[in-house]
């Protein structure tokens, strides 16, 4: 009995000696470091490991431990070597501090807004109703002019390969690589006058020139069809990220309605704002 508790204690002994000298659980306010008298905690290097991107956070635990504590005393040693921050430093931390604090402010706005049944309510919204809408496949050849165009299409009619003469002629080097397909595309997605030509032509047959801002277009549409709506899980990201948009420009709306606003600067000079000087002090 006396040979194991003997045993025991020394077990203890050699823990404790080798064992991390925290007398407390460890908290966000355990000093891990410190430099010339300046703390660095636990709490410092959980933040700091939080901001990293997601390849940096999954490395061992080890590693990262080393790797956040050494960075945090090269930075706090380099911090005190700046001594009294300049004024421009001065201003560029209040508007950093005042930038994550504003970003602080909105995570629960975002986090409460994109629900299950908001998602449902806007798609609802933009497609419950809706009527199909037709698509087009099209392929098209830009060029700089009318004239030559009307070459290119003279050239089609007597029968010239369109994919052919897209490949050697178009000034859209990124559609004229592919024969000038343009793939499917839907109402919208196109300028104007070229919108126009797609919808108004007969499929299989050369239309135009037609003129956009780009220069002049022959256009050849190949197929068309009804789209259906698409489905929620289509269209999720693009209705979280405008629920997102709404919510926040509405807190902060709120928030600089009640909030006591004055603009003396307003008639300032707006180039002042190129006046470096101001802040080289």
């Amino acid at each position: 009995m006396m040979k194991r508790s003997v045993l025991l204690a020394g077990v203890a002994l050699s823990l404790a000696i080798s064992g991390p000298a925290f007398a407390e659980d460890p908290s966000a306010a355990t000093v891990v470091a410190t430099v010339n008298g300046t703390e660095i905690t636990l709490g410092h290097m959980v933040v700091l490991r939080e901001s990293l991107p997601a390849q940096y956070q999954s490395l061992p635990d080890d590693v990262l431990f080393k790797g956040i504590l050494d960075q945090l005393i090269q930075q706090t040693a380099l911090e005190q070597s700046v001594g009294e921050p300049a004024l421009r430093d001065k201003l560029a931390l209040e508007n950093d501090r005042r930038g994550y604090l504003s970003g602080v402010a909105l995570q629960d706005v975002v986090a409460s807004a994109v629900t299950d049944e908001a998602l449902q309510a806007a798609y609802d919204a933009r497609f419950k109703d809706a009527q199909p809408e037709t698509e087009y496949n099209a392929a098209h050849i830009l060029v700089d002019s009318e004239e030559k165009a009307n070459e290119l299409k003279a050239q089609i009619e007597a029968g010239a390969d369109f994919a052919e003469l897209a490949k050697a002629n178009s000034t859209d080097v990124g559609s004229g690589a592919n024969g000038g397909a343009l793939g499917w595309f839907g109402k919208g997605m196109m300028v104007k006058p070229f919108e126009d030509a797609v919808i108004a032509a007969e499929v299989g047959k050369v239309a135009g020139p037609v003129q956009s801002q780009f220069g002049w277009h022959l256009i050849l549409v190949n197929e068309t069809r009804l789209a259906a709506a698409p489905s929620l899980d289509d269209v999720r990201d693009e209705l979280a990220s405008e629920i997102e948009k709404a919510a926040v420009d509405a807190r902060i709306k709120e928030l600089t309605d009640k909030a006591e606003v004055t603009r003396p600067g307003e008639g300032l000079d707006p180039a002042l704002l190129r006046d470096a000087t101001l802040v080289a002090k």
